[in-house]
């Protein structure tokens, strides 16, 4: 059986090593031009019921173990006034640490990667459509004009899935936020104070309709995102040259001029491109009817605003999932309905999370959630 996995992200990579060691070949198109072309930005914090029980199928527990940080998962939470309203600290020892630590996405990338033969992954290959040719197979279509005929075909290509059309019409809608990124480089020598408030972990400060946060990386770097209730056409209306660093930054700090100037200091110390992206979803609850031959897998399937922090947890275990069935000879459509049914919850947090994160009176609200979440008095 030959397969076809559009996308080399983390859902069609695991999907493609846990075929692998089911002595299954796949072949990964991938849009990037190389696993160095595109630098893949962030950490994740991987639960063990889904990012870790991925990898285990995977048979990469302990190299994922090698690359996490369990004191990633440290947090400080205030609001724009500068109030301290919440601190988290990871064990230094115990399983309990084990809980969802942190992984920075390059790490995790590379060790799928590293996992997998060359050839597995047609770099440069991006997926432009794809066709039924009738008894479940498909002929997909890549950019340069060359095709590739395949008994199975998985859409792992993401938000614009060119897989997605051959299942369900459903796109994406504008989820009315925008997000930013920067970046701080080589934060512990050049930026010790942006260090010390992020500290381990993660640092966020919540607004009125407006959120700043930042992230610890492993390889030195912080992240820092900005969140902002805007209207779909607001980064070109609002006049910020995005194009232009410096300047953008010095306009994103008017946005957030009332508060404190430490946590503004984290703008002030970022440096390189301003990355600036819609929050988009696809609708809660998203079902579509079977078709032989093809099915869709994390963000292709289920896309969700990252207010749960479950997209690549869920992209990776409906590749692993996949995989199995696959391997087994199972039902896919059985597969798709437990995908589904697993997702919906998160999909539906995370949209009744950005409605709370990005509301006025957030902060209070958003303390809260935490302390409900925890199971503490409130």
């Amino acid at each position: 059986m030959r397969i076809v996995i559009a996308g080399g992200g983390l859902g069609g990579l695991t999907c493609a090593r846990v075929l692998r060691a089911h002595d299954i070949d796949a072949v990964v198109c991938e849009r990037d031009a190389s696993r160095e072309a595109r630098v893949q930005g962030g950490t994740l914090d991987l639960t063990v019921d889904e990012g870790q029980w991925a990898l285990r199928q995977a048979g990469l527990e302990a190299g994922y173990r090698a690359i996490a940080r369990p004191e990633g998962q440290d947090m400080v939470l205030y609001d724009s006034a500068g109030t301290l309203l919440r601190r988290e600290a990871t064990p230094d020892e115990g399983e309990e640490r084990w809980g969802r630590p942190e992984a920075d996405r390059p790490a995790l990338r590379k060790l799928l990667l590293d996992a997998l033969p060359e050839e597995t992954v047609r770099w440069g290959h991006a997926v432009t459509r794809a066709e039924p040719l009738g008894d479940g197979r498909h002929r997909v279509h890549l950019s340069g004009g060359e095709t590739l005929d395949c008994d199975f075909l998985v859409g792992a290509d993401g938000a614009r899935s060119r897989i997605r059309p051959l299942l369900t019409d459903t796109e994406p809608a504008y989820c009315g936020v925008h997000g930013m990124e920067l970046v701080i480089h080589d934060a512990d020598r050049a930026h010790p104070a942006a260090s010390a408030l992020v500290g381990r972990g993660s640092f966020s400060a919540i607004g009125n309709q407006q959120t700043l946060s930042a992230q610890r990386n492993g390889d030195g770097t912080i992240r820092v995102h900005l969140a902002l209730r805007c209207d779909e056409d607001w980064p070109s209306a609002s006049g910020i040259p995005f194009d232009q660093p410096d300047r953008a930054r010095a306009a994103l700090k008017e946005l957030y001029a009332a508060w404190p100037a430490e946590f503004l200091a984290l703008v002030d110390a970022a440096s390189g491109p301003v990355l600036v992206y819609p929050l988009n979803a696809l609708p809660v609850g998203l079902r579509w009817d079977a078709a032989p031959g093809v099915t869709l897998i994390g963000d292709a399937a289920h896309l969700m605003s990252p207010f749960a922090g479950q997209g690549a947890n869920l992209a990776m275990r409906d590749g692993a999932e996949l995989a199995l069935v696959l391997a087994e000879g199972g039902d896919v459509r059985k597969f798709e309905q437990a995908m589904l049914e697993r997702a919906e919850p998160a999909a539906r947090m995370s949209a009744d999370n950005l409605e709370l994160f990005l509301s006025d009176g957030a902060a209070e609200k958003v303390r809260h959630l935490f302390a409900k979440m925890f199971g503490e008095e409130d």
